[in-house]
């Protein structure tokens, strides 16, 4: 197929892309915002209300790899719409669970809602399979950013969205899993009508690629693959090691501040901030990677996460101009590793292993957040704000020393190709 044929096909696959992600992102966002509300209401008491979020963060990770699985075998429209229709059933077991006050059906919902949350993230290597190499991270880094307008747009909904369930006769705290759901559906039809041709399929066919055959061991593929490129190992270090600070530091902090008596509103201006980092500059970072490169971007998001930490880790407790500037770097340093890290994973493997790399990516980068999180609160309980802050930062430069070992393996190794 001439370039002047898939141009048109890759314009129309981001344009698909992107609306999906808003409309996606709208309706998973009401959800997780009142996901642990709804928990206490159906379990009758707090004390595993978090459980809520978990579920839809570990169903959001272990789905990666049968929606990988799907897109080796059948292309990405069939991928994203398997987790976009999870996440649809997900919120109506969930609506389901309010009713009848069904805790176990509940956090089955709410793990099945993470699909929704999967689908999300896999639109963005989407978008790269017919990118030319010059816009790749640019072309990922519009679709990271179209999460935004749902991420910001989504929770302000939850009020609305109680009301109308309450007018139907159905639980208000259930609500916005119930609109999440039409949202939903409408992000898998969307990708369903729009991804055609499939970009996969088209990428293949480009390169003389057969489809592979369906076979298990997606995960153990992904991983081999990226194993064997340095920048892909690279790439999906960078995504997993920011992530799992980010969300390590970010789901604790509201607890420092409240230690210091800051008000929910200063609470909530803060996260505000730190998301408006992780999402609103990603095309910035889309255009860095392709104009300086995808590992001088990593380098410099590693720097910023350790700068980020410091901010965060050093300030009292309470609200203060350094924990929010610290949170604000946080959301910029784990923007530059997810786009740059994200087109590094994606450059590094064979067109017919993307897909399983990229799923076992998504796997990985979900499982550290979750035991991050999870691990977060005993470090805080036992040692203190600072010395998470100071964990994290282990992360970081552990990166910041990757991007420096790979930029010297691979100019030893151009250097020793040129002398051939």
């Amino acid at each position: 197929m001439p370039p002047d044929d898939v141009e048109p096909i890759q314009r129309r696959t981001v344009r698909t892309l992107v609306a999906s992600q808003v409309v996606g992102g709208l309706g998973v966002s009401g959800g997780i915002a009142v996901g642990a509300l709804l928990a206490s209401e159906v379990y009758g008491s707090e004390d595993l209300a978090g459980l809520a979020q978990s579920a839809q963060v570990l169903g959001s990770a272990l789905l990666a790899i049968p929606a990988a699985r799907l897109s080796v075998a059948r292309g990405r429209r069939t991928g994203l719409a398997f987790g976009y229709g999870l996440g649809l059933l997900g919120g109506v077991l969930a609506v389901l669970a309010g009713e009848v006050r069904s805790f176990p059906l509940l956090l089955l919902g709410t793990a099945l809602f993470g699909g929704g949350t999967t689908a999300g993230l896999q639109a963005r290597f989407a978008s790269t399979d017919l990118a030319r190499p010059a816009r790749r991270a640019r072309t990922l880094s519009l679709v990271v950013w179209a999460t935004t307008i749902g991420a910001v747009i989504g929770p302000n909904l939850v009020g609305p969205a109680g009301s109308l369930a309450a007018t139907i006769g159905v639980e208000p705290l259930a609500g916005p899993f119930l609109l999440g759901a039409a949202f939903l559906l409408i992000a898998g039809v969307t990708v369903i009508v729009g991804l055609r041709p499939d970009p996969l399929v088209v990428a293949r066919s480009l390169r003389a690629e057969p489809e592979p055959a369906r076979r298990h061991g997606v995960l153990r593929r992904g991983v081999t693959a990226a194993a064997q490129s340095p920048q892909a190992l690279l790439g999906l270090s960078a995504i997993v090691a920011a992530h799992t600070a980010m969300v390590s530091v970010m789901v604790m902090t509201p607890i420092h501040m409240q230690h210091g008596q800051a008000t929910l509103e200063l609470i909530g201006l803060v996260i505000s901030v730190h998301v408006a980092g992780m999402f609103a500059f990603s095309p910035v970072m889309g255009w860095l990677a392709d104009r300086i490169g995808r590992i001088p971007v990593v380098a410099g998001a590693a720097l910023t996460l350790l700068v980020a930490v410091a901010l965060s880790g050093t300030s009292s407790e309470g609200h203060s101009a350094g924990l929010t500037a610290g949170l604000f770097l946080l959301g910029l340093g784990w923007s530059g590793c997810l786009v740059a890290g994200s087109t590094l994973l994606t450059e590094g493997v064979p067109v017919s292993e993307r897909p399983a790399a990229q799923g076992a990516s998504d796997l990985l980068m979900g499982l550290s957040a979750a035991a991050g999180g999870a691990l977060a609160g005993l470090v805080v309980g036992t040692l203190g704000y600072g010395l998470l802050n100071a964990f994290a930062s282990v992360l970081a430069l552990g990166l910041l020393l990757a991007t420096v070992g790979v930029s010297s393996y691979l100019r030893t190794s151009v250097r020793a190709n040129v002398h051939k």
